[in-house]
């Protein structure tokens, strides 16, 4: 796999395919045989030889310095986050041997602390499988079981994706994440296994993946269309697990005397009512 063997090269392509001659200042000229900007005007901006740049793109030249990287990345109006994934690029770039998967353990003391929480809470791992939840995650999502992975269903899965009123943003922005929890760690057997479903089975996961786009979750507010219950919006964080390199506990949680929490009790209860009238079955959108 191209991308495999020139990381670097795969993500200064990405990311000047979206950068446009306006963005860049450059005057609009003629049609143009390719999105964004053309491989000697991204040179021509950083103050670099076309060569040069070139090399860099089809990996004969994986040690730039961090000056030549950082003017790389004002041309292509990087943030700080895609920055710092450019410098591990290069700074990572020595290939590890491929190895067996890391085992993914939970400590005893955050099993316990997830089996006290009254929020919808599981623990996931660095490709978002779901290594533990309790009781309530799982009513808010039969995705949120252990064993599950909360991309796969995410893509492939239709009544996964019903939940999601909002599914291009969410799939847009796991898809970023995982970028950023991978880096250049590529050959990690899981990530092979995982992404090689998706891009074969899923469409939009190709485009996003395609994109390079490189972003870390934050506490943010997700829509649900759940159901039981009807729409509710729980707010999202996700807590760092000491001692266990990559696990995160995600917990869900509703805006104090809301309507939201309201709904949330109501999905805690074991007097749910029933469910809504079935929503006619659709294909995974893809």
């Amino acid at each position: 796999m191209g991308e495999m063997s020139n990381e670097l090269g795969a993500f200064l392509s990405a990311r000047r395919a979206l950068v446009t001659p306006q963005q860049a200042g450059i005057p609009h000229g003629g049609v143009r045989r390719v999105p964004g900007l053309r491989r000697e005007e991204v040179a021509m901006l950083a103050g670099l030889s076309a060569d040069y740049y070139l090399r860099l793109e089809r990996g004969r030249d994986r040690n730039p310095s961090v000056q030549v990287l950082e003017s790389i990345a004002r041309v292509l109006q990087l943030d700080e986050e895609h920055l710092a994934y450019l410098l591990m690029l290069v700074a990572d770039s020595a290939r590890k041997r491929r190895r067996r998967p890391r085992r993914e353990t939970v400590p005893p003391g955050a099993l316990k602390l997830l089996g006290s929480l009254v929020q919808p809470a599981f623990i996931e791992g660095r490709y978002f499988d779901i290594l533990a939840s309790n009781r309530l995650a799982q009513a808010l999502s039969p995705g949120l079981v252990k064993g599950g992975n909360q991309l796969r269903d995410l893509f492939l899965n239709p009544a996964e994706q019903a939940l999601h009123p909002e599914w291009e943003n969410i799939t847009e922005c796991f898809v970023a994440n995982l970028r950023q929890a991978v880096g250049t760690d590529i050959d990690d057997p899981r990530f092979i296994e995982l992404t090689g479903e998706l891009s074969l089975a899923s469409a939009r996961f190709r485009q996003l993946w395609a994109r390079h786009e490189v972003r870390g979750q934050q506490g943010t507010p997700i829509r649900f269309d759940h159901p039981q219950v009807g729409e509710l919006t729980l707010n999202r964080e996700r807590l760092s697990i000491g001692g266990a390199d990559g696990l995160m506990l995600v917990v869900y949680h509703a805006d104090a005397g809301s309507s939201d929490a309201e709904k949330l009790s109501l999905l805690a209860s074991a007097d749910l009512p029933a469910s809504r009238e079935p929503r006619a079955v659709q294909p995974a959108r893809t």
